[in-house]
């Protein structure tokens, strides 16, 4: 046995079956060692970001993490920004890096670089194994550090020598970190404050999103008259019919500001506090009012669920107050324009029961929200850090770790580019993955943002940075030149008729809504 069975033994015995990959040359060892361990499931995603955004929707779904397996320093930069996102979700993951061999580099070979630097921004844990005997401890380590609640980014770094040396060391088996419980201040500091007569808003996040922890909010609210809302972005959340109807802060701040003015105090529960996504000139930073009292009953890494049932002990709330669940009445399939608001009804109106949800629409998407809270009952997830190219990724993932479930992608045509590359993992892995594009040809939430800073109408070099045309993206040959079916629909008609067969079929298929 070398370093690199010994890895992968590790992460098998600890629960860590799928590899999300793009290795190189000082990786072959991990490779080769994958290649004897048929239970591991190894995906191949041609651009790193591919493989992080990967991860992230695998880890969304499963619970559990996944690994990564990355080339080096330049491959681990190129999938930093969907690390970025995985670590604002809480998405747990185990990164393996490879580098060169320990004794090459007093050379500074052309792909040298400072491989600890480049992951800790992104990294709640980051150790580079020093030898052979060393690795399957080191990613016992790392596999506790990601299970941390509420799920925490390790990176570890496999020197090729420390893969291809043998080792005879015990396979090392990962603690099991246990979640944090809230403690008895903050729950009578709850308490107390939603029994004061204030104007109250219960703000949720993290595992408190999930159906059971969100009808647990929903009988504290009814009994307390306190407002329920959830973070403008998500990792996860349950919604549709029979389940808690919950609306976000508003992402534009002016929408914000004007909609919490009147909130007294918030309580957050695995939530932060709201802000705004930038700063802009004249406008405030935080989207509470000036004097808003904020309170923490749960911390992201603290058992939020929980905590919710000990303050509606503490009210003594009983069991005959009951949530408010949304029904199921659907809503018609539009026909007419096609529209964002057409695309959202029509969604409401056809997703199956299960369905899992990943959003990436950007602007596009900004009314999906409203309308689905009564469409069957789905798994809904965001792109939680800003940085675009997360969707076709992260449906991915989900599509490997919850098979038998379809994968519904709303994706932006600009950022859809940054991470292309994944359609061709769609085809590959034969995963049951709808991905509608809004084709607008445009940055268009760039062109809100120029005159939400106050820079005014954008002229013709402006318009030559924020527009996708000249030529247009034919998300339609794109698709099908890799491997994945597709369709495009100028109408409301035509978007319902590739919709209806896409889901009544089995495989990846894309729509190009042209709105």
């Amino acid at each position: 046995m070398n370093g690199a069975d010994s890895l992968a033994d590790t992460l098998l015995l600890n629960g860590i079956d799928v590899c999300f990959a793009n290795p190189g040359t000082s990786e072959m060892h991990f490779v080769a060692a994958l290649d004897r361990k048929p239970s591991m499931r190894c995906v191949l995603g041609l651009f790193e970001g591919v493989v992080t955004g990967a991860a992230d929707g695998y880890a969304r779904m499963a619970d559990r993490p996944a690994a990564t397996l990355l080339h080096l320093g330049p491959g681990l930069a190129n999938g930093l920004a969907n690390l970025h996102n995985a670590r604002r979700a809480g998405t747990p993951m185990v990164n393996v890096v490879g580098d060169h061999a320990s004794y090459h580099l007093v050379h500074d070979a052309p792909l040298q670089s400072d491989i600890e630097g480049l992951a800790r921004p992104m990294s709640h844990w980051v150790h580079t194994s020093q030898n052979a005997d060393a690795v399957s401890r080191d990613a016992a380590t790392a596999i506790e550090v990601a299970r941390t609640a509420p799920g925490q980014i390790a990176t570890l770094i496999l020197p090729a020598d420390a893969a291809w040396s043998e080792t005879n060391a015990a396979i090392a088996v990962a603690k099991v970190p246990e979640v944090p419980v809230v403690g008895e201040c903050a729950i009578a500091a709850a308490a107390a404050a939603l029994r004061n007569g204030k104007r109250t808003l219960i703000l949720l996040a993290g595992m408190t999103l999930r159906a059971g922890a969100l009808e647990t909010a929903s009988r504290i609210a009814q009994a307390t008259g306190a407002r329920l809302l959830t973070q403008q972005a998500n990792g996860r959340m349950q919604r549709g019919a029979g389940r808690v109807a919950l609306e976000r802060v508003f992402f534009r701040i002016d929408a914000a500001v004007a909609d919490l003015r009147e909130v007294q105090q918030v309580i957050l529960v695995g939530a932060k506090a709201p802000v705004g996504f930038f700063a802009y000139p004249g406008k405030p930073g935080s989207m509470l009012p000036e004097g808003c009292a904020v309170l923490t009953l749960s911390q992201p890494g603290e058992d939020g669920p929980e905590a919710l049932e000990r303050v509606a002990d503490a009210l003594s709330i009983g069991r005959d107050v009951r949530p408010i669940l949304s029904s199921g009445e659907r809503l018609p399939v539009p026909d007419g324009a096609l529209t964002p608001v057409a695309i959202a009804q029509a969604v409401a109106a056809l997703m199956p029961e299960g369905a899992i949800v990943v959003d990436e629409s950007v602007t596009s998407g900004f009314g999906f929200f409203t309308p689905t809270h009564q469409a069957a009952p789905h798994d809904f997830l965001q792109l939680t850090g800003g940085a675009i190219g997360m969707g076709l990724p992260a449906t991915a993932g989900a599509a490997i770790a919850c098979p038998g479930r379809k994968v519904i992608g709303l994706q932006a045509d600009g950022s859809g580019m940054y991470t292309v590359q994944a359609l061709w993992t769609h085809a590959r892995e034969k995963l049951d993955i709808v991905t509608i594009i809004y084709a607008n040809r445009s940055y268009a939430i760039l062109r809100d943002e120029l005159k939400g800073v106050g820079a005014g109408e954008p002229g013709a070099n402006a318009r030559s940075m924020l527009d996708l045309d000249r030529p247009d993206l034919d998300w339609v040959h794109m698709a099908k030149g890799m491997g994945v079916e597709a369709g495009r629909a100028t109408n409301a008609r035509e978007f319902v008729n590739l919709l209806t067969a896409a889901i009544r079929g089995n495989g990846p298929f894309l729509i190009e809504a042209v709105i």
